[in-house]
């Protein structure tokens, strides 16, 4: 971090003492990916009168919260807000087929090209299970990344980090789960590489050409080791984009390796590491940072690296003390074809988050918690990009008050 940077992040953490002082609110671990935790609670509709519905569930995913927003430190609005409302059904047809469908309300409901499903719809696919061991999902569903931010119920995440908030996490396709044995579990996975189309996405490219198959490839691993104190979720993933005038792909190459450590009943660490490497800037933080005067379309060579850390610290069976801490770096592999980078570098930016929460989960038969947090952001340009595209260091704060809850109805 630059030393210009260090007093925006402390003008930031000043709002921080406030919410000490309010009452703080609650936790459950999920195991699931973006699943909440719903089996261990008892339902709206006790389970004796759905003799119709015993084998689905209908799950309402809702964060709602009080938002007092800031910006470079000054206080600039205040107002509720439905953070998250995500509507979900999933259950058994029959012993091997399962079925799960998720759409978000907090998303515009337009039809995607490439899909042809809204952009709202998270989840809509089947899974066959061939035997204990081997299963078969088809439809709209989760690209398998690796990593704990990405696999958590959404509703769980105060703030994403760069790569998974700009990732167009939900794709279309076939997946295949081979799990030996509790410790460890395989995926793979061909889905569109996009909703998107080409153009939508990538702008008009006058040196790459769309794929014929622009498909992404996934893979998975989730493990656990040392008698459970270790956990693993990595990945791969190899999107197919587009080639250039050689003939050459153009491909997105992304790893993300999420670890795990229990390291007491009371206390979990998790370090998540992101990187993704494209030959069309996908995630396009970098091309939104340069005018479009200069180049109107997404840019070629871009790298993005996150780090990203989450401390818990149980106090009591229902309050939890958590802390997320965030870096998201940003680069242009092809600044240096830039005439006006006279250094050749290729730092863009780096995006630093802080999360400091107070959680407190009052009811052992209900799933909700509420919450007390502070998501502080700051922004840091490199000495070209400021130079050369007229970015601006700045920094954005939100003190938040408010409860989470996968209610299950039925």
């Amino acid at each position: 971090m630059t030393s210009e940077a260090i007093p925006r992040l402390f003008k930031s953490l000043k709002w921080v003492p406030l919410m000490l002082l309010l009452p703080a609110i609650g936790w459950a671990q999920k195991t699931e990916r973006q699943m909440g935790d719903t089996t261990k609670y008892q339902t709206l509709i006790p389970e004796t009168k759905q003799t119709l519905l015993r084998n689905m569930s209908m799950i309402a995913n809702m964060n709602f919260a009080f938002r007092n927003e800031f910006a470079d430190g000054n206080y600039t609005a205040s107002r509720f807000r439905n953070e998250q409302f995500r509507l979900e059904f999933r259950g058994q047809i029959t012993d091997k087929v399962f079925f799960r469908f998720r759409d978000r309300y907090t998303r515009a409901q337009t039809s995607e090209s490439v899909d042809n499903l809204s952009r709202s719809t998270d989840m809509a696919f089947i899974r066959v299970d061939v035997s204990k061991k081997f299963s078969i999902s088809a439809g709209k569903m989760c690209a398998d990344w690796g990593g704990w931010e990405f696999d958590w119920n959404p509703i769980d995440i105060y703030e994403y980090s760069d790569i998974v908030e700009y990732a167009d996490n939900f794709l279309t396709g076939v997946g295949f789960t081979y799990t030996p044995s509790i410790q460890n579990q395989w995926t793979f996975q061909v889905l569109d590489s996009r909703t998107k189309t080409f153009t939508e996405l990538y702008g008009t490219q006058p040196n790459f050409t769309e794929s014929k198959a622009p498909l992404a490839f996934v893979s998975n691993w989730r493990g656990v080791l040392l008698d459970g104190k270790v956990k693993t979720i990595w990945s791969y993933s190899l999107f197919n984009e587009a080639r250039d005038a050689n003939g050459k792909g153009a491909n997105m190459n992304y790893i993300a390796l999420g670890t795990e450590f229990d390291i007491s009943k009371k206390f979990r660490f998790i370090y998540d590491f992101k990187w993704s490497d494209e030959q069309l800037d996908r995630t396009g933080i970098v091309s939104q940072t340069v005018p479009d005067n200069l180049y109107p379309y997404a840019l070629a060579k871009t790298r993005y690296i996150g780090h990203w850390f989450n401390f818990r610290y149980r106090v009591t069976p229902k309050v939890d003390l958590t802390l997320v801490a965030m870096l998201d770096i940003a680069q242009w592999k092809n600044s240096k074809n830039d005439p006006q980078n006279l250094t050749g570098e290729e730092h863009i930016r780096n995006a630093w988050g802080f999360i400091p929460a107070v959680e407190y989960y009052p009811w052992k038969d209900l799933n909700m918690k509420f919450f007390v947090n502070y998501v502080g952001r700051v922004y840091d340009y490199s000495d070209y990009a400021k130079s050369r595209f007229g970015s601006i260091d700045n920094s954005t704060g939100r003190f938040t008050i408010g409860f989470i809850s996968p209610l299950g109805i039925f």
